[in-house]
């Protein structure tokens, strides 16, 4: 079966939680978390929940575990993926992955390089799969946000989830 007949097999709606890794924004400031919620709404996908947490490691991973305690499908991560030394989210969400998808990161880096040339190898998203769950970490621009979500994310979500579950038990 080939990757057509894999998004047909899709599940059309996932469970989606939003986190935002900022030291700065207020919900009220925060338009990449909004575009999340809204660009995965649009889809028809449910909003598992949403936080806002410092771009501080155990913020992070609790963040990722109010998650997958709220039955999250898939958990989409932005913000704090930089090289400079508050950035933290890469090392936070790399350390649950127990597989990694890496081309994610490979891919968003070449589509950002189109957009923002060298400087797109600062970015360090990361994806990968946690406790039977999608986890998609991003820098929380809108312009990286709506790249990721537009050309990876929302194209490929219902297909990633259906594969995580074709051999999970019931």
């Amino acid at each position: 079966m080939g990757h057509e007949e894999h998004r047909q097999e899709a599940p059309r709606s996932v469970r989606v939680f939003v986190v935002t890794a900022s030291d700065t924004r207020s919900e009220a400031e925060d338009e990449s978390g909004a575009f999340l919620r809204e660009a995965a709404a649009r889809a028809g996908h449910a909003l598992a929940g949403y936080r806002i947490v410092p771009d501080d490691p155990q913020a992070i991973r609790a963040a990722l575990d109010a998650a997958a305690s709220a039955g999250a499908d898939a958990i989409i991560v932005n913000g704090g993926t930089g090289i400079a030394a508050r950035d933290r989210t890469y090392e936070a969400v790399a350390s649950v992955l127990e597989k990694r998808l890496d081309g994610f990161g490979e891919l968003f880096r070449m589509l950002s390089w189109t957009e923002i040339g060298a400087a797109a190898m600062l970015s360090r998203a990361v994806a990968g799969v946690w406790g039977g769950r999608a986890v998609f970490s991003i820098p929380g621009s809108r312009a990286a946000v709506r790249l990721a979500w537009d050309k990876l994310i929302g194209p490929e979500l219902g297909h990633v989830v259906r594969e995580l579950r074709k051999d999970a038990g019931p």
